[in-house]
């Protein structure tokens, strides 16, 4: 039986996928480099960064820094404009609060969870949110996961890791954590081959969860 439930946060309990490679998109195309869709869909896979677009291109690492800090604004711009809400999402929590230790794991600056969250009801039924600054390294690297694992004092098969990337993916495997995958357009073309469940959309997570008992 499961105790402790792991939730990464974007793309799925927020939907702002989409909205943060809008606003690498945006911030590259003022230097001239265009970040095309499947190019960025590989790195977000791997877990590396869209700048390697433009560092590729041969610009400064004083240039790329600059644009960086644009990408973040027009980024913390789409977070408080745009549709990010995935419906039924606070239900979901709010049900499964009842029986579950959660907690988030994202690799989201504390700035931009804060953010996200500030208006929004879902880190009340978590014991606690990790951001990107709170541990070693970020996903594809067994540490967030880890340190979640060591904030509930919890044995790997004892919690679940809920996903939506290929990259948080293979944190949890490498923390060996089993992972449920929630579908998520964006992520599709993503490689899912090594979870251990998959979800249509967080509301089939209950339903799971007691099949596990």
């Amino acid at each position: 039986m499961k105790k402790f439930l792991l939730f990464d946060n974007d793309g799925v309990l927020v939907e702002t996928e989409k909205w943060y490679f809008e606003a690498n998109k945006k911030a590259l195309g003022e230097i001239d480099v265009e970040l095309e869709f499947d190019v960025y869909m590989e790195i977000m896979a791997r877990g590396g960064t869209a700048w390697e677009v433009a560092q590729k291109a041969g610009y400064s690492k004083a240039l790329i820094d600059k644009q960086r800090c644009r990408r973040d604004e027009y980024y913390q711009e789409f977070l408080t404009c745009k549709p990010i809400e995935i419906e039924g999402v606070v239900n979901v929590l709010e049900e499964l609060s009842h029986e579950y230790k959660m907690g988030i794991i994202t690799t989201a600056r504390r700035v931009d969870f804060d953010l996200i969250h500030s208006q929004r009801e879902m880190v009340k039924f978590m014991d606690f949110t990790l951001c990107v600054e709170e541990y070693p390294r970020a996903k594809p690297y067994a540490d967030p996961y880890l340190a979640g694992m060591k904030k509930f004092n919890a044995m790997a098969h004892e919690c679940l890791v809920i996903e939506d990337s290929q990259r948080g993916l293979s944190s949890a495997v490498n923390a060996g954590i089993e992972c449920a995958v929630v579908h998520n357009e964006f992520t599709a073309t993503h490689d899912f081959g090594s979870a251990t469940y998959r979800i249509k959309t967080l509301q089939e997570l209950p339903k799971l969860l007691e099949s596990l008992r």
